[in-house]
């Protein structure tokens, strides 16, 4: 209260001053002062009047530098308060811009991490489209290799047996020069390398053949011989002679075949066998053992 007292007398002095140095009277004045002690201070307030006027009598001796002085604190306070609230505002904004920093360096820490789970459900699917691939690829590759396999050991079952006559029996031979047997009665011809017409085995594939045969006779007269040839070669051979009763004699043998090659059994010149459809006296027959690659 007593500061807002202060105050308005300093405020009042100042007016004074003011008029005094505009030419008023002291009348004038006196009335002036009247005037704005009423209107500062209404009929009810007469206490807080009477509690003023010392003040006023304690004031009023101040001069106009006392009044200056008083004015240059005020402002100079009111200074130090806008410099405090502008430093105060920038530390605001400063912190501002740090907290609008760090807030976006984790918004885009967490754009990031979506980004890279993002990409790694695509990688996931972009290996799992790639393995589903690769699947399907060993699958398709599994299955021809089993089909080729399969084709192989198709390649590779190679056997054959026949037996010369169809039906009936008799005699074959003697012949003024070798001669081919045909073994027309064919008990298996597994991979079709024998050909039942001509009586030659063809060797469909590279590898290690076992082949044998046999030959049977009644005629004392003339013995009974053959051979296994191989390309016109001969591999072995099967004989059996004697005066009386019957014979046979059988043999065999293991070749390297090559592609193509071919394996047939020659009945010697002036030589002679007997068969029987019933019985199948003479056989010839062979197989592969094993398929060669080199």
């Amino acid at each position: 209260m007593k500061g807002w007292l202060c105050t308005l007398l300093l405020l009042e002095t100042f007016v004074l001053q003011q008029q005094v140095n505009a030419g008023l009277s002291e009348n004038e004045i006196s009335q002036q002062i009247s005037n704005e002690d009423r209107r500062q201070n209404p009929p009810q307030t007469d206490t807080l009047r009477d509690e003023a006027s010392p003040y006023r009598q304690q004031y009023c001796h101040l001069s106009f530098s006392d009044i200056h002085t008083a004015l240059r604190e005020l402002t100079a306070t009111v200074t130090e308060q806008k410099a405090n609230i502008r430093a105060l505002e920038t530390r605001l904004k400063e912190q501002e811009t740090v907290f609008l920093k760090e807030l976006n360096k984790k918004n885009d820490a967490l754009e990031t991490r979506l980004r890279d789970a993002e990409k790694t459900d695509e990688q996931q699917t972009v290996l799992l489209e790639e393995l589903n691939k690769k699947t399907d690829g060993i699958s398709n590759l599994a299955q021809s290799q089993v089909e080729e396999l399969r084709k192989e050991n198709r390649d590779r079952e190679i056997a054959f047996s026949a037996t010369l006559i169809q039906s009936g029996n008799g005699h074959i031979g003697p012949f003024t020069t070798d001669f081919t047997l045909t073994y027309k009665k064919v008990f298996t011809n597994i991979g079709n390398a024998y050909n039942p017409i001509t009586g030659i085995f063809t060797a469909p594939l590279k590898g290690v053949y076992r082949f044998s045969f046999s030959v049977y006779g009644t005629n004392n007269a003339n013995p009974s011989t053959a051979d296994i040839m191989k390309n016109g070669q001969r591999m072995v051979t099967a004989h059996a002679q004697q005066s009386q009763g019957v014979l046979n004699s059988s043999n065999g043998v293991v070749l390297i075949l090559e592609v193509g090659d071919v394996v047939y059994v020659s009945l010697w010149t002036n030589r002679i066998i007997y068969d029987d459809s019933n019985i199948n006296f003479n056989t010839f027959s062979g197989y592969l053992l094993f398929p060669l690659t080199l």
